[in-house]
């Protein structure tokens, strides 16, 4: 599978390569874009200051220009918190998309959004300060509104970023549950 994996508000660091690794360990091809030029933060107050800096508008461009290259092959968009944002906004755009796998992170859905039975899997924290109950339970109406397939995995009591093992966030056991069945449903399409 040809995946595309966004990194978080904190930047390209050593959590998004392991994961990278891991799935091209599992014999996926990963593209792993930088899309704040080198730059990382210690928190995510730190990386969202990046990210205003940055602007919406120009994360988004940045994403969908390293997508571009491969977007005709038939991608899986991915990311981490703002990343899975971002992924999310381009999967939806995108008519070749062969899925979508979020990790803590989701996003607005325009109303006019249509896909064919796009495959989707989130994991998030439960609860998570970022994916409250009454936005993740409209999200995932909306999503099947839009056509998508969605699965939800929710891990309680880890924190936002549990996949992060430099963080203090990280939960080994919700992380390992995570990877279990991200890969599980990779291998499904």
């Amino acid at each position: 599978m040809n995946i595309i994996l966004f990194h978080s508000a904190q930047g390209l660091g050593p959590a998004v390569h392991a994961a990278a690794d891991r799935l091209r360990a599992a014999g996926h091809e990963v593209h792993v874009p930088d899309l704040y030029d080198g730059r990382t933060a210690e928190t995510v107050e730190e990386g969202m200051r990046i990210k205003d800096e940055i602007g919406t508008d120009e994360l988004l461009r940045r994403a969908v220009t390293a997508a571009a290259p491969y977007s005709n092959d038939g991608l899986v968009y991915a990311g981490f918190s703002l990343g899975g944002s971002l992924a999310q906004n381009l999967a939806l755009a995108d008519d070749k998309a062969r899925g979508l796998l979020l990790l803590h992170g989701t996003s607005d859905i325009a109303d006019d959004a249509s896909v064919d039975e796009l495959p989707v899997q989130l994991h998030v924290a439960d609860p998570d300060p970022f994916e409250p109950d009454d936005w993740l339970n409209a999200w995932y109406l909306r999503m099947g509104r839009a056509g998508a397939d969605v699965e939800v995995y929710r891990y309680r009591g880890a924190g936002h970023l549990y996949t992060h093992p430099e963080l203090a966030d990280y939960d080994a056991e919700a992380a390992e549950e995570t990877w279990k069945q991200a890969l599980g449903f990779l291998d499904s399409l």
